[in-house]
């Protein structure tokens, strides 16, 4: 094989990306050859892009995420995949999402603040299972009184919901002044879950002991999707500053926490917590 040919590298790219069942880095694809056969970054460039342009027509793409590259199915092909795994549909609860989506939107963020917007104290058992599906971490502590975490998204997270850095996460409405009280949908009116979305997060949150839910728990329920579609309207009421955002949003995704600790931990919270 001539790997300075950068057509016949990228079928070769494409069997390690294959193989490898998670995304490749640009330099960990580098480092798998040895120093005397590997082709110039150039020629990898052009590979790749290739290798994206062979996917055209097929039922998978190349993506690049905010770990590397990856060849998955395409989006357009999940109401179908998805079907797969009909057995045990699975669903995001409304309250995890709620969590994740404001660390997303509003990250490096507190328990406390967390808890300020959605009117609820925040579940510890959801901080926890954030951070062990490593979809959050601690990068930092708040210079208040009782110095609580704070949280931000990790690569995992940009990774699983095919993101490739947090300027891809979808756009809210503008920010407007917070009411008191949060809005919370709780009806039976939500609004309808992209197929597509639900497919992905069947996927990732299947249930360690497997017991099938209740019809109050699915009522319960929603996807990434729909929570979306309301955050605008409930998302009225946390004091942040923006400065801290900018500075952080890169550590965020790359940097090393100031100090690792259980979130549950975090003193700041509210009499009422959720079930």
């Amino acid at each position: 094989m001539n790997l300075s040919d950068p057509k016949q590298l990228s079928t070769l790219l494409e069997g390690l990306l294959l193989a490898s069942g998670k995304p490749l880095s640009f330099e960990r694809i580098m480092e798998l050859f040895e120093e005397a056969e590997r082709p110039e970054a150039d020629v990898f460039r052009k590979a790749l892009a290739i290798l994206g342009g062979s996917c055209k027509g097929r039922a998978f793409e190349l993506k690049e995420v905010a770990s590397g590259y990856r060849l998955q199915i395409r989006d357009s092909f999940s109401p179908w995949v998805g079907r797969l795994w009909e057995e045990r549909p699975q669903r995001y609860s409304r309250a995890m999402l709620e969590t994740l989506a404001l660390i997303a939107y509003r990250q490096p963020i507190t328990r406390g603040e967390i808890e300020e917007i959605r009117g609820v104290a925040v579940n510890s058992q959801i901080v926890k299972t954030l951070q062990e599906r490593e979809w959050i971490r601690v990068v930092g502590y708040r210079d208040v009184p009782g110095r609580p975490a704070m949280f931000a998204t990790t690569k995992g997270f940009l990774d699983h919901f095919n993101l490739k850095n947090l300027d891809e996460l979808p756009p809210l409405a503008a920010l407007r002044e917070l009411e008191p009280e949060p809005v919370l949908a709780q009806d039976d009116d939500d609004p309808a879950v992209p197929q597509s979305l639900q497919a992905r997060a069947d996927l990732a949150l299947a249930d360690d002991d497997g017991e099938p839910e209740t019809d109050a728990q699915a009522k319960a329920e929603t996807s990434f999707g729909s929570l979306l579609a309301e955050l605008d309207a409930m998302e009225q009421g946390l004091k942040t500053d923006f400065d801290d955002l900018a500075r952080a949003g890169d550590e965020s995704n790359h940097g090393e926490p100031e100090t690792v600790s259980n979130a549950a931990d975090d003193p700041s919270g509210s009499e009422r917590e959720e079930t």
